[in-house]
């Protein structure tokens, strides 16, 4: 292995605080792994943020280099799978959390963990899609296999204007579905029935408050947020619905009652998309772009940002203030 060094985003705890940086690393300070790619893109998540705020659970080592997704080329590997030159995309496990992961210009991961890119998607479209695409493609599967089809009546998408939300939005419109999607972003009312949706509703416009079961008004969902809003959405859901969960922005507390269950059978759908076997995770992929095209993805790109311009971003994905998707560029200078 080659020790020619490199630059990464780098956050440390430093007593009630995490420190961020940008620094040039060395190939020896990079986990062992059979894999080493020249990481062309990366994008920003909800959990690379979350690893810059003090005290967090989510971060299992300092120092560490975030970046949950990441998609480049094979420089080195130790498996013939994956061969010098192989167009590659790796999101989830433990990378960006647990070992140093994709906010920088060189990344080591296990063979286990990577995913060849078919044939006529870019790297660049590989992170635009990332886990916030896979994520939605998942729940749409769920949805699927719970019954919820084309023509049974609306599905809602909550947290629409995130990257989660987004792909959702464009992959049910994609499918046929009657989309409306949920956010309390009036200015991205436009951006969401670009990606498909056929209406554009508030937070507020999910379910009737106060009741403990709402009119029936969705055949299926997918949730970004959690908290409150799930509550809503199980509420409004209509007889034999289903519900893909996978988000938590509004809180990790779920306040609900049986009656959704028990007097309409609904469905709560548990979406993960970090321990998913990567036998799953490559069929998937396989199939993104057929969910997802290219088009669909190009719009919902907000920006590119390189290493040096990632905090404000990650200030802005706290604060709920990204449409879409941000993509990083480790390279850039």
């Amino acid at each position: 292995m080659s020790t020619v060094s490199f630059l990464a985003f780098v956050a440390t705890r430093a007593d009630d605080s995490v420190e961020t940086a940008v620094e040039e690393l060395d190939d020896a300070e990079l986990p062992p792994g059979d894999v080493l790619v020249d990481v062309e893109w990366s994008s920003v998540n909800y959990k690379d943020a979350m690893v810059t705020l003090p005290g967090n659970r989510v971060a299992r080592r300092s120092p560490l280099v975030p970046g949950v997704d990441l998609a480049g080329r094979v420089l080195e590997s130790a498996d013939p799978a994956f061969p010098p030159g192989t167009d590659v995309v790796v999101h989830g496990y433990d990378l960006g959390v647990g070992r140093h992961g994709g906010f920088a210009t060189k990344a080591r991961v296990p063979a286990a963990w990577v995913v060849p890119l078919p044939g006529g998607l870019t790297t660049r479209r590989a992170a635009a899609i990332g886990t916030a695409g896979f994520t939605a493609a998942l729940s749409v599967e769920k949805l699927e296999k719970a019954g919820v089809r084309p023509g049974d009546g609306q599905v809602l998408v909550t947290g629409a204007s995130g990257g989660v939300g987004s792909m959702a939005v464009a992959a049910l419109a994609r499918e046929g579905y009657e989309v409306v999607a949920s956010t309390g972003k009036r200015a991205a009312h436009d951006y969401l029935r670009l990606l498909g949706a056929s209406d554009v509703v508030g937070r507020d416009g999910v379910a009737e408050a106060g009741r403990v079961l709402s009119t029936e008004r969705w055949a299926g969902a997918v949730d970004c947020v959690g908290g409150g809003t799930l509550a809503a959405v199980l509420r409004a859901l209509r007889y034999g619905g289903a519900v893909a969960a996978s988000g938590l922005t509004a809180g990790p507390e779920l306040q609900t009652s049986v009656y959704p269950f028990i007097v309409r059978g609904v469905s709560l759908l548990g979406v993960d998309s970090v321990q998913t076997p990567i036998d799953e995770r490559r069929r998937v992929w396989s199939i993104v772009q057929e969910l997802l095209p290219g088009t669909a993805v190009d719009a919902m790109v907000a920006k590119e940002v390189g290493l040096h311009e990632l905090p404000s971003e990650l200030d802005d994905v706290l604060a709920a203030r990204v449409r879409g998707r941000v993509l990083v560029r480790p390279a850039a200078r």
